[in-house]
């Protein structure tokens, strides 16, 4: 049975009330829109949110133009789950998090950040609230935008290999073969984590390790 209950499409612009639901919560996947980088690294927040929208019988994506996102919404418990994932490219997310956030009427602590971090290696998964950007712009964008203090789910996209790399390149490129076998692994973890966040009203500080 689905954890989710399909809601109709009532319109782009339907605002959506907390009549007998605990909250309204926003799940933010960070990401570049276009096929050209699709399965890199620095679209793993894209694909988190695509597998946890799929598995949880929530709405199909639609374009919000002038929330700059794509869209997805569904019920889970007594909690309202909102989805988007921004089209401004990663270097200016906090655009759409910011208008998302307004329209809704959602507050800081109710929003999630799903993004990758080079400084983590892969294989392990680091919730906290709150933090410094670590130099992700995605994250820096969401900072400026929408205020500091967001819950966040990194995904350890680390170490960089060749070491001589450049950062920007590193995160571009598509995962490797051994790294693409434990994907499954790493996108049921990530939604294991925002089911429990939904559920459970806290994201913990904590890591965890997927690979098998």
């Amino acid at each position: 049975m689905a954890l989710f209950t399909r809601r109709p499409d009532a319109g782009s612009y339907t605002q959506f009330y907390n009549i007998g639901l605990n909250k309204t919560v926003l799940l933010v996947g960070l990401g570049n829109p276009g096929e050209k980088y699709d399965g890199t690294r620095h679209n793993i927040g894209f694909d988190c949110l695509d597998n946890f929208v799929s598995k949880n019988d929530m709405s199909d994506w639609i374009v919000k133009k002038d929330l700059k996102c794509l869209f997805s919404s569904g019920q889970l418990g007594q909690s309202r789950v909102i989805a988007i994932k921004p089209t401004t490219f990663m270097n200016n997310s906090g655009e759409a998090v910011q208008a998302a956030m307004s329209f809704y009427k959602i507050a800081l602590e109710n929003v999630v950040i799903v993004h990758d971090e080079l400084d983590i290696d892969f294989g392990n998964i680091r919730t906290r609230a709150g933090g410094s950007s670590a130099g992700h712009n995605g994250v820096k964008s969401v900072t400026q935008h929408a205020g500091e203090g967001t819950g966040r789910i990194r995904i350890g996209i680390g170490p960089k290999k060749p070491a001589a790399i450049d950062s920007a390149d590193f995160v571009l490129q598509k995962f490797s073969t051994k790294e693409q076998a434990q994907i499954p692994n790493l996108l049921r973890e990530t939604s294991a984590i925002l089911s429990e966040y939904i559920y459970g009203g806290q994201l913990p500080a904590e890591t965890r390790n997927f690979l098998v």
